[in-house]
């Protein structure tokens, strides 16, 4: 790698860090806030992640979009709120992976929050099993013109 392409992804970051720290702005209303460390581990644990999943991110991230979505949670304080934003994070990338890019960033964002707050009660281990397991194979299921169980009236 020469220096132009560390200039550039040194660029990206210091973009994305101070896209995150404008976020604090945002969530303070809601009463939570991250500092530098914490905004450092988050970049830190999203690379790992893109690693992890074979990914690589062209366009900006998503972490600040993922940040206003879920800031109004009943279920993230400030005690729990970075955490939950590393673990938010994973389950992000996974599932657009595992959905072969078939759903849009912030649909799959809206999909996440709906369901965070809904049927899983902030239980980040319900979402990113059962819920994202059974959207990822509603998604990726293949569905013939002859499926029986499929919905008739959409081909009227």
């Amino acid at each position: 790698m020469d220096d132009v392409d560390l200039d550039i992804i040194k660029q990206k970051r210091k973009l994305e860090i101070t896209k995150i720290k404008n976020c604090n702005e945002y969530t303070k209303k809601y009463g939570i806030t991250l500092t530098d460390d914490q905004i450092k581990n988050i970049i830190e644990r999203k690379v790992e992640t893109l690693k992890e999943t074979g990914r690589i991110e062209f366009r900006e991230s998503v972490i600040d979009k993922i940040i206003k979505e879920f800031c109004d949670s009943p279920y993230i304080f400030q005690q729990n709120y970075a955490e939950t934003l590393y673990e938010l994070i994973d389950i992000f990338y996974e599932y657009k992976n595992e959905t072969m890019d078939l759903i849009s960033d912030n649909e799959l964002i809206e999909f996440m929050k709906k369901n965070f707050d809904g049927i899983c009660q902030g239980d980040l281990d319900y979402l990113s099993g059962t819920v994202m397991n059974k959207m990822r194979e509603d998604l990726t299921r293949p569905i013939s013109l002859n499926n029986k169980e499929s919905d008739d009236k959409d081909y009227e």
